[in-house]
């Protein structure tokens, strides 16, 4: 790991003083959902009319920000997310954020070696150890990167968030500039929606397919947080964790006693993560809870460490698929709604992982102005993003049914889907596969 050296001792400024550092052109990063500040966010907000093109990059915005509702037409500050919240995602529709495409994994490596250097980099803390040390509580990702190439670093103390153990999870002292005094806000919640009928129908089948022993990857969302509750009903036992996000149906395995992690190779007997996304009783699970591991996103999120666990066991969520198996996860159209994530790394890391396996899931169908349509399609919409290729696709599950296309031909694929499909749209679907000439006339298997 490596150190960043100040130029001076670090100060302690006022929160005004520390956004009067900020320049017009600077590029400045506010880092990762837990991590983002607030009260240095407000002291520049309040600065709106003297600065001009200040770019700020961040990641799953959690509470409303100051540069944004102080400036809503974007004329003097520009913000750029590389995975939207439901915050971004309403400010993207009206023109405040832009997204930067990515593989989650591989943004350390983005700040290292292509992207310029910071100018000012602040970060949300926990107050300083023993040892001199700024704990980034439970959201790791690439802030070590980003201090290493800020030209100021800045942290924003605060007594509401987790400490957590990990590696890589913390910035020392000498590395500071600044210090400024937070507002010692809780930290912010993630609420988890009851999981619906057909999350649990889902998710039923993808538990099944789940034994003692296995390494999970959890995505985002209710039905792979669905799966966690099934699994809790199946009794299977043993499990390991090496996932992105440590969600609220991981710690409930985990306080269950489901989770023991010896079967991993790596990291045996902790779970392994990059960040945590959830509720009160999470966050007070992982403060200073050594069971549990944070690690950068480099980390956690490479195929080539992933596949070092075996049987790992991937589950994430897409809104959309085509008859031949391309996941469109993160647009609808040409409007972005989340991020790439770690969908794809960990995807193609289960499946390199010794009898690994990975689950795309959806609901078989969803309803737009009042129309109910299908996700599985002739054609994915106009403008949709292909998050995982069809070649990288191995188990696809809906509330009908479960089936594998790694191996299969394109007319293969579609009937297989098509099978999964809801059986309101299947006759649509096959007639279209024909048509395009998608499954031959007269193919049979």
């Amino acid at each position: 790991m490596k150190k960043r050296v100040a130029r001076a001792p670090a100060k302690r400024i006022s929160a005004v003083e520390a956004a009067a550092l900020v320049k017009s052109g600077d590029w400045l990063d506010y880092g990762t959902s837990l991590c983002q500040p607030d009260v240095f966010d407000t002291a520049l907000g309040n600065r709106v009319d003297e600065l001009r093109n200040i770019k700020i990059r961040s990641c799953l915005t959690m509470r409303p920000r100051a540069v944004i509702d102080k400036d809503p037409h974007s004329e003097h500050f520009h913000t750029f997310s590389w995975h939207f919240s439901g915050y971004d995602r309403k400010k993207h529709d009206a023109g405040n954020v832009g997204y930067s495409p990515l593989n989650l994994g591989e943004v350390p490596d983005y700040y290292r070696r292509f992207l310029a250097p910071v100018d000012v980099a602040i970060f949300k803390v926990c107050p300083m150890d023993k040892d001199g040390n700024f704990n980034f509580s439970a959201s790791n990702l690439w802030h070590r990167a980003v201090i290493e190439r800020a030209k100021i670093v800045i942290v924003e103390v605060t007594e509401g968030n987790p400490c957590v153990h990990g590696t890589g999870c913390s910035v020392h002292v000498s590395e500071v500039d600044y210090i400024i005094d937070g507002d010692n806000q809780r930290a912010v919640e993630l609420p988890n929606p009851p999981p619906t009928d057909i999350d649990r129908a889902v998710a039923r089948q993808i538990a099944a397919e789940i034994d003692d022993g296995d390494c999970l990857q959890i995505g985002i969302g209710g039905m792979p947080n669905a799966v966690c509750l099934s699994l809790l009903e199946s009794g299977v036992k043993n499990l390991g964790v090496h996932t992105e996000m440590m969600t609220d149906g991981i710690m409930a395995l985990y306080k269950n006693g489901r989770v023991t992690g010896r079967a991993k190779k790596i990291d045996t007997g902790k779970l392994t993560y990059t960040f945590a996304l959830g509720s009160r009783e999470l966050y007070d699970t992982l403060h200073n809870n050594s069971d549990f591991d944070c690690w950068p996103v480099d980390y956690t999120n490479a195929p080539n460490v992933i596949m070092q666990n075996d049987r790992v066991v991937s589950i994430n969520n897409t809104t959309q698929m085509d008859l031949q198996g391309q996941a469109a996860s993160e647009t609808d159209g040409h409007r972005h709604i989340s991020g790439t994530g770690g969908q794809l790394q960990f995807v193609r890391g289960a499946y390199a992982s010794k009898n690994g396996k990975s689950f795309i899931c959806m609901s078989s169908t969803f309803d737009k102005k009042g129309e109910r349509r299908s996700r599985i399609v002739l054609d994915l919409t106009k403008g949709n993003i292909v998050t995982t290729p069809r070649s990288d696709i191995m188990y696809v599950v809906t509330e009908f049914g479960m089936v594998c296309l790694k191996g299969k031909s394109v007319p293969e694929r579609a009937l297989a889907l098509i099978s999964i499909a809801h059986p309101d749209f299947r006759e649509g679907l096959e007639r279209q596969a024909y048509e395009h000439r998608i499954i031959p006339r007269h193919f049979t298997f």
